[in-house]
């Protein structure tokens, strides 16, 4: 199975990059592997009740200071729904959802832009203080 390049984004403010084979949204943990190696057996065990949100990226190094773009451009239809979330901690993303339920664990967040570094988001609905349909 493919390693895919994830950061995880804990409840507490705790971020760690690395790599996964095994996460599976329906599963309560997953296996990752640091990319900087800091564990000692070179896996650790994350557990989806701690966490905020996992990033699915294309790059590690990423642009904090990039904005992406929160609206769908009129040329383009993407699948899903528009969604703006609103995270416990006051963060907010947009993009759009096939999956949105409040009743399940989590759900996947696709951005609108290309360019961007995710390639998706399953954040954790436990975390999230509000879903606005846009």
């Amino acid at each position: 199975m493919e390693q895919i390049k994830i950061v995880v984004r804990y409840a507490d403010g705790r971020i760690v990059k690395g790599y996964s084979c095994n996460f599976l949204p329906n599963r309560p943990s997953f296996h990752l592997t640091p990319y900087n190696g800091d564990s000692k057996n070179g896996t650790i065990d994350v557990a989806l009740k701690d966490l905020k949100a996992l990033f699915f990226v294309k790059d590690f190094a990423g642009d904090s200071s990039r904005k992406d773009e929160q609206q769908i451009a009129e040329d383009k239809k993407p699948a899903g729904r528009m969604v703006e979330v609103m995270f416990n901690d006051g963060e907010v993303l947009a993009g759009t959802t096939t999956g949105y339920d409040p009743n399940r664990s989590g759900f996947f967040l696709f951005p609108v832009n290309p360019e961007s570094n995710n390639i998706r988001v399953f954040i954790l609905s436990g975390f999230v203080k509000q879903v606005r349909f846009i």
